[in-house]
This record gives structure tokens, C-alpha cells and sequence, in this order.
């Protein structure tokens, strides 16, 4: 589980994704303070073990399904990423809740800058957008943003200039992909209240929508 509150850019340093292997070397060195084989590491926004341990570096191991939900084979050696420790009990939630599992894929449509901030509005597919509200919280290359800005199929953050000079979001540019992912809550939410759930056999919530309304809450 994490923040999305970045700690560190860490530096590509290998990424072969062949058809026998696929492995990522990062070159980094406040994340692994305290930090030992097994534990988890978002890179990019995505959570990965680490499987190897040296000296100013770490090594993780890819699996095929999360290159094709990701943009993770598109890192080079040289290329910066963003990276996060999984969250422990003495840290502040400064973020949201970010599981490290990404959605999918988004392109950044425009960048356009508006006093000390930059808007970054992003295209995204449909099954993510259903789940971006406006002043809601979404998790872009493994940043905690705020959405200000929503249409059909695409949706807007405005970007701070610490966020710019602490992330990859400020070397972003028009056409790059991002990996995105939405608020885990508003996915729970919508499995709870699916209609045409069969409670007779399972054990599922008996709240629905009806319910709600009959109870003031919508």
C-alpha cells in the first residue's frame, strides 16, 4: 500500500525485456534507507518486489501481464522514475490510498502553463474515466493529484511547482503514456452496489441504491 506522495526520481540504470527475462535496475538511494529484499517499491506508480540489493541500487522483477497494463516497457537506461516505499504505520497518509495495481494506460493531451502552475489533461480509456470525478483524487505515474478538470475522455490536474520539480510529471511531454490508477474506494463501491447481485447464495452487503436513498444519503 502507498501514498502516492513520491519520495525519490530514481535512474534506469537496466531494463531488458526480452522473451526469456524481464528485469529493471534502478539507480536510487533515499528509498533504500531501510529497505530489504521482498519489500515492495512503486516505480512509476507501480508496485514491485524487490528481488535484488546493492550498493546505491535495486532490482525488480516483471511480469508479463504488468508490461501489458503498463508503460513500463517503454523505460530505457538513463530514463527517470518515480519512486515510493510501501507505506508503514509511523508515516503520514499525506496522499490518498494507492495500491500500486494500475488501471491502465493514459496519453497526456496538453500541457499548458497558467501562473506558478501547469495543467497536464490526459486521455484516457473509457473503464477509467468512469471512475474520475472532479475533485476526487487519482494516481498519475504513481502521484497523488487532485482532478480539476473532466470531460468524456479525457481529464485535467494542475500540477504545483513542487510536484513539477520532485516528480517525472515535470518532464513530462505532449504524447508521452502514464500510467494511471484510480481511486481503489470508488472500485469497491461499484462492486458492492452492482445490480442484479445474487445475495442468496453469497454473503454480499444487502446496501444498494434504493437503500441509500430511502436513508437520506443520496
Amino acid at each position: 500500500m502507498f501514498t502516492g506522495i513520491v519520495e525519490e526520481m530514481g535512474v534506469v540504470k537496466g531494463a531488458d525485456f526480452s522473451e526469456n527475462t524481464n528485469k529493471l535496475r534502478i539507480q536510487c538511494s533515499k528509498v533504500l534507507e531501510d529497505i530489504k529484499l521482498g519489500d515492495s517499491i512503486a516505480i512509476n506508480g507501480i508496485c514491485l518486489t524487490v528481488s535484488q540489493l546493492g550498493h546505491g541500487w535495486f532490482g525488480a522483477d516483471v511480469m508479463p501481464e504488468t508490461l501489458r497494463r503498463t508503460s513500463l516497457s517503454e523505460l530505457k537506461s538513463g530514463n527517470k522514475v518515480n519512486l515510493e516505499p510501501a507505506l508503514s504505520l509511523e508515516r503520514r497518509l499525506g496522499g490518498h490510498i494507492v495500491s500500486g495495481h494500475i488501471d491502465d494506460v493514459g496519453v497526456i493531451r496538453q500541457i499548458r502553463e497558467e501562473q506558478n502552475a501547469v495543467w497536464i489533461i490526459i486521455e484516457a480509456p473509457e473503464y477509467v474515466m468512469k471512475y474520475i470525478v472532479m475533485k476526487g483524487s487519482v494516481a498519475v505515474e504513481g502521484t497523488s493529484l487532485t482532478v480539476a478538470y473532466v470531460e468524456e475522455d479525457c481529464f485535467g490536474v494542475s500540477l504545483i511547482p513542487t510536484t513539477r520539480f520532485l516528480t517525472t510529471l515535470g518532464h513530462k511531454k505532449v504524447g508521452h503514456k502514464v500510467n494511471i490508477e484510480c481511486d481503489i474506494i470508488a472500485k469497491y463501491i461499484e462492486k458492492l452496489l452492482k445490480p442484479g447481485q445474487d445475495t442468496s447464495t453469497h454473503n454480499y452487503s444487502s446496501i444498494d441504491m434504493a437503500f441509500l436513498q430511502q436513508n437520506g444519503f443520496i
